[in-house]
């Protein structure tokens, strides 16, 4: 199954440099290491939003709100090099009372996507919803987005 298309050019840009520790025995990346990108990217947005993931979910053995990762994909394209400039394009598709879910698109320095990947994020406690204000920050973002097509929102 393929991921859905994403569906406005505005996005939350994180750049990086794709390192020699990133990649496999040919030189490209990893490609278990395309997650660890999207969730750098993910705890950049976040601390972007107000929502900085240390204070969000806490530290020690009791998080304050746990948001676990439920869901991942990720559709390879073209193949990340070792040194190349890569920007992450990352948006808020969807908001439920408990869970949200992001795309994140990886381009080279030309713009090209050369991969592309989803997360869904969920309360682990069946008993909560996600804070009224967490919910109004993501809903807003998508609502930003639609608004501004072909706006880079950083």
């Amino acid at each position: 199954m393929q991921n859905p298309p994403l569906k406005s050019p505005a996005f939350f840009i994180h750049d990086l440099r794709i390192r020699l520790h990133d990649t496999d025995a040919a030189g490209v990346l990893f490609y278990g290491h395309l997650f660890r990108h999207a969730h750098d990217a993910y705890e950049s947005f976040m601390e972007h939003i107000g929502f900085a993931l240390p204070t969000l979910i806490g530290t020690g053995p009791t998080p304050l709100l746990p948001l676990p990762i439920i869901q991942a994909r990720a559709r390879y394209q073209r193949p990340l090099r070792h040194g190349e400039a890569v920007r992450i394009e990352l948006r808020v598709t969807e908001v439920r009372d408990r869970s949200f879910a992001l795309d994140y698109r990886f381009c080279d320095t030309q713009g090209r996507a050369c991969a592309t990947a989803s997360t869904v994020h969920c309360l682990a406690d069946a008993q909560r919803v996600l804070p009224a204000a967490l919910r109004r920050a993501l809903t807003d973002r998508i609502a930003d987005l639609d608004r501004n097509p072909g706006q880079r929102l950083a």
